[in-house]
């Protein structure tokens, strides 16, 4: 009986586990299917190298939000990543553990906010601030990069504390009894025995600022145009399938697919050059 037993919920799991593989092949396989045929029948070239944008005059040109894109993930990583992960190790190092304890959990809550409340945020606070110190119309590269860096933080937070408390605390204690001092030992020995974990937590904030749509549509000001600086409005990939995909038609709405398509291969991309350098590290370490 047992043995049915174990057999039966390992068939149970397996069936669950291939469901879920399943679906996402589906979806993919829909994606590409709505989108790769647009891409070739309009241009590779012209699709991802024009600037022009306009369905009416079937002209779908997304270099523009391209560009946008990568700007505003890479200022999101800019701000989220090394300030993630200088708040992961004072928590680990300087921090005592039971006060923590109350305090990683409460960051971890931070990521259960709805995007549109940070949105909500950086409509109402922040892009009056860039509009009045900094000048332009507020709603800006600038003001999407703030809100998407201050989005990724409790991953970042999160995993890098838990990679950082994995580190035996020998390692510690065998550095500090050679001389060297406490931000020696963080930097010489924490931060190189729990490097894979936290470049982990880097390229899962990574994934989420680059897929992000809600906030990103509120605080980025949606203007089809090359940014030339960080304060002028743009629009991503994201912000552009979610903004027109309601009553897009025809030639228009493959084009969107293939948007999707762009975006697919780009994150696939970037998390592979990620993988690759973490694994050139742990090599290297």
């Amino acid at each position: 009986m047992k043995s049915l037993s174990e057999k039966g919920v390992r068939r149970i799991l397996m069936a669950v586990a291939f469901s879920a593989i399943s679906a996402l092949l589906l979806i993919t396989l829909f994606i590409i299917n709505e989108g790769v045929p647009f891409i070739f029948k309009y241009g590779v070239g012209n699709f991802l190298f024009s600037s022009d944008w306009h369905p009416q005059q079937m002209k779908f040109g997304i270099f523009p939000m391209i560009t946008a894109s990568l700007w505003v993930t890479f200022g999101a990583m800019l701000l989220g990543a090394p300030l993630g992960v200088a708040v992961a190790l004072f928590l680990s190092e300087y921090v005592p553990r039971p006060i923590m304890r109350i305090i990683k959990p409460t960051i971890e809550l931070l990521a259960a906010i709805p995007s549109v409340v940070y949105g909500f945020i950086g409509v109402i606070v922040l892009a009056p601030l860039i509009r009045n110190y900094l000048g332009g119309p507020g709603l800006s590269l600038l003001s999407g990069s703030i809100i998407l860096g201050i989005m990724i933080l409790p991953t970042v937070i999160s995993i890098s504390i838990d990679s950082i408390l994995a580190v035996p605390q020998s390692y510690r204690e065998g550095s500090l009894a050679l001389g060297a001092t406490t931000w020696q030992t963080i930097n010489m020995v924490t931060v190189k025995a729990s490097k894979s974990g936290i470049i982990a937590s880097i390229i899962l904030g990574l994934g989420r600022a680059i897929g992000e749509t809600m906030a990103v549509i509120m605080v980025a000001g949606n203007s089809v145009n090359m940014p030339h600086s960080a304060l002028d409005s743009v629009r991503t990939l994201t912000a552009n399938i979610a903004l027109e995909m309601s009553y897009a038609t025809g030639l228009h709405r493959q084009a969107l697919f293939a948007t999707g398509v762009v975006l697919f291969v780009g994150i696939i991309i970037l998390n592979s050059i990620a993988s690759i350098a973490l694994r050139k590290r742990m090599v290297k370490g």
